[in-house]
C-alpha cells in the first residue's frame, strides 16, 4: 500500500503566490531593459540588475521551501520549468554575487521568467 502524502495546502498556496509576485516584479523591472548593456553601462542599470537578482533569490528560496512543504511531489509534474536550475540560481547569486553574469540574468529574464510565472499560476489553480 502506497502512502499518500498530505501537505499543508494553504502554506503551499501562499508560497506560490509569493513566487508569482516575485516573477511579476522581475517582469515589470525588466520591461525597460533592452540589451545586456542596459544592465551594465549605468548606475540605473546596475540597480535594476541588483533588484532583479534579489527577486531571483526570493524565487529560488521559495521554490526550495515549496518543495519541502510538498515533499517534492508537485514541481516534477510541471517540466516546462527547469526547477533545479531555478533553485540553484539562488545559490549562485547568494554565494557568488560578485561573479554574477549580467548576460545570464538577461537571458533568464528574457526567456524563462514568463514561463515560470505562467506555470506557477497553473500550479496554483491545480492545487486549489
Amino acid at each position: 500500500m502506497r502512502r499518500r502524502f498530505m501537505y499543508d495546502k494553504e502554506l503551499a498556496q501562499e508560497i506560490l503566490k509569493q513566487l508569482y509576485s516575485s516573477a511579476e516584479i522581475i517582469l515589470k523591472r525588466f520591461k525597460t531593459i533592452k540589451t545586456v548593456d542596459d544592465f551594465t553601462n549605468s548606475l540605473w542599470g546596475m540597480e535594476k540588475l541588483d533588484s532583479i537578482c534579489m527577486q531571483l533569490i526570493v524565487i529560488g528560496e521559495g521554490l526550495k521551501n515549496f518543495d519541502k512543504v510538498t515533499e517534492n511531489s508537485i514541481l516534477p509534474q510541471y517540466p516546462q520549468v527547469e526547477w533545479k536550475k531555478a533553485k540553484g540560481l539562488r545559490d549562485i547569486i547568494t554565494h557568488h554575487y560578485i561573479d554574477v553574469n549580467a548576460e545570464a540574468i538577461y537571458e533568464i529574464c528574457e526567456n524563462k521568467i514568463q514561463t515560470l510565472a505562467e506555470t506557477i499560476k497553473i500550479i496554483l489553480k491545480d492545487i486549489s
